[in-house]
C-alpha cells in the first residue's frame, strides 16, 4: 500500500504530530509525505517530497488572526494551480491534517482521502453537544471545506470512541524529566511582544520565559526572558516551570495537561477552533481569559497563586490509531469489491 500523508504547515502541532504518526505509517505501508504552508518552527525527520505554498493564515499581533495579511499575502491562482498539478497517482490513499491542497486533489482524482486531525471532529454531533460552541458562519464553513475528507479519525482531550481518540503526545514530551521550579512559560504567538511584556511585568515576583513568534533574538526585560521559537529550549523550560499560558491550540495545551503544569489559556480571537478548544479546556477546570487587557489582570493574579493541575494520562496512541485506519481501509475495499463482485453476477 502507498500512502500520501499530508501535513498542515502553519502550526508546530501538526508537525509535532507527525513526528509519532509517521514512524507508525512507515512499519505498515510506503509513505510519501506532504506538506503546505511553512509557517513552522519544527521539522521532520523524515524526506519531504512535496514542498507547497497552501492556504494558511498569518498570526497577527493583537490576540487573533492578521486577515489583511491573510488575504494580501494569499494567492487563490497558485493554491489552485497546486491542486490541478498535485498528480495522486499510484497512491492508495491519502492522510490528511488538515491540508487543503491534497484533499481537494485527492476529491478531484477519486482517491480516497481520511482526515486525521483534531478540525476534523468539531462538526461530529458529540463534540458539539458536549461545547455548544457560539454559532459561528464562516468558522463551519472553514472546518467544512478548507480540507474535505471522505471519513475522520479526528482527537479531542478525552476519548469518544475509536474514531475520536485522545490527542497524540509526541515521545519528546514523553521522555521529558519534570521538575517544578520558579518561572512561567508563556506561548502567545498571536500577540507582539510589547503587550505580552506589558501584562507580565505587572506580575514582578513571577519569574516569565516567553516565547515569540515574532523575534529572531533572544533578550531580557527585568523579570522577563524573551526568545524565538526554538523547540530544545522550549522543551527545557517546559520540563522545569511551574505553569504555562499560551493560546488554546490542541497540541500545546494536551502536552501542558499531560505533563501535569498549571495551563490557563486565552483562545486566538475569531478563530473557531480554538474557541472550541477553549471551552473544552473550561469544561475540564482550565482557567480561561480573553485577553491580556486590564480587566483579566485579576484572573490572572489568582492564577498564579492557585497550586490547582489538570492532569490527564494520555496513553501512547499512534500506532493503535494507524492500524485502525488501515484496518478500516482494507475492509471497506473488500466490501466494495465483494458488492461490484455480486452485481456482476447478477
Amino acid at each position: 500500500m502507498k500512502i500520501l500523508y499530508a501535513i498542515q504547515g502553519t502550526g508546530n502541532g501538526h508537525i509535532s504530530r507527525a513526528r509519532e504518526i509517521l514512524p507508525a505509517l512507515e512499519r505498515r505501508a510506503s509513505v510519501d509525505v506532504l506538506i503546505s504552508g511553512m509557517h513552522a518552527e519544527l521539522g521532520l525527520d523524515q524526506p519531504v517530497e512535496f514542498r507547497l505554498k497552501g492556504l494558511g493564515f498569518k498570526f497577527g499581533k493583537k490576540g487573533g488572526v492578521d486577515y489583511f495579511n491573510t488575504w494580501w499575502k494569499g494567492n487563490t491562482t497558485r493554491f489552485l494551480r497546486e491542486i490541478q498539478s498535485l498528480d495522486l497517482t499510484g497512491y492508495d490513499l491519502v492522510i490528511n491534517d488538515f491540508e487543503p491542497v491534497s484533499a481537494w486533489a485527492a476529491r478531484r482524482q477519486h482517491v480516497p482521502c481520511v482526515g486525521l486531525s483534531n478540525q476534523c471532529v468539531l462538526s461530529d454531533r458529540r463534540i458539539k453537544k458536549l461545547l455548544k460552541p457560539k454559532f459561528d458562519r464562516i468558522g463551519r464553513a472553514v472546518l467544512k471545506y478548507y480540507a474535505p475528507i471522505d471519513v475522520a479519525y479526528g482527537f479531542y482531550y478525552q476519548s469518544i470512541d475509536p474514531f475520536i481518540t485522545t490527542p497524540v503526545i509526541r515521545k519528546a514530551i514523553r521522555n521529558l524529566e519534570v521538575s517544578r521550579e520558579n518561572h512561567y512559560v508563556v506561548y502567545l504567538p498571536s500577540f507582539k511582544d510589547s503587550k505580552i511584556i506589558r501584562t507580565l511585568s505587572q506580575f514582578r515576583q513571577t519569574n516569565w520565559t516567553v516565547f515569540s513568534k515574532h523575534s529572531i533574538d533572544s533578550y531580557k526585560e527585568d523579570n522577563i526572558s524573551v526568545h524565538p521559537i526554538n523547540d530544545e529550549l522550549f522543551l527545557k523550560m517546559l520540563a522545569s516551570c511551574t505553569g504555562v499560558i499560551c493560546a488554546a491550540g490542541f497540541a500545546t495545551t494536551s502536552e501542558v495537561l499531560f505533563l501535569g503544569k498549571k495551563l490557563m489559556v486565552i483562545p486566538m480571537k475569531k478563530q473557531f477552533e480554538q474557541q472550541c478548544n477553549a471551552v473544552a479546556l473550561k469544561n475540564l477546570g482550565v482557567p480561561v481569559i480573553k485577553s491580556l487587557k486590564r480587566k483579566w489582570h485579576g484572573d490572572l493574579e489568582r492564577w498564579l497563586l492557585t497550586d490547582s493541575v489538570v492532569q490527564i494520562q494520555y496513553p501512547d496512541n499512534a500506532q493503535v490509531i494507524v492500524d485502525r485506519i488501515l484496518l478500516d481501509f482494507v475492509n471497506q475495499n473488500v466490501l466494495i469489491n465483494n458488492a461490484l463482485e455480486l452485481t456482476e453476477n447478477v
